[in-house]
C-alpha cells in the first residue's frame, strides 16, 4: 500500500466513514474510492484530492533531490 492509500483508509476509520459515505461525500464513485484504498497508480490527481480535502490534506508534486554523479 502507498502512503496516500494508507493515510485515507486510516482516516476514514476513525472518523467512521465506510467507504461508500465517505465517497459520498467527497463527490467520488465508490469504485474510485475502493481503487485508492488499494493503491491503484493510475488513479486522477484531481479526484484523489477531493478525497484527501475532507481531510484537510492534498497532494501535489514532489521534486526529488538530483544527485550528480
Amino acid at each position: 500500500m502507498n502512503p496516500i492509500s494508507e493515510f485515507v483508509k486510516q482516516k476514514r476509520k476513525s472518523v467512521k466513514l465506510t467507504q461508500e459515505e465517505l465517497a459520498q461525500k467527497a463527490g467520488v464513485g465508490l469504485r474510485f474510492l475502493r481503487e485508492l484504498e488499494q493503491g491503484k497508480t493510475t488513479l486522477r490527481l484531481d479526484k484523489v484530492n477531493q478525497v484527501l480535502d475532507m481531510f484537510g490534506s492534498e497532494a501535489g508534486v514532489i521534486r526529488k533531490e538530483v544527485k550528480d554523479e
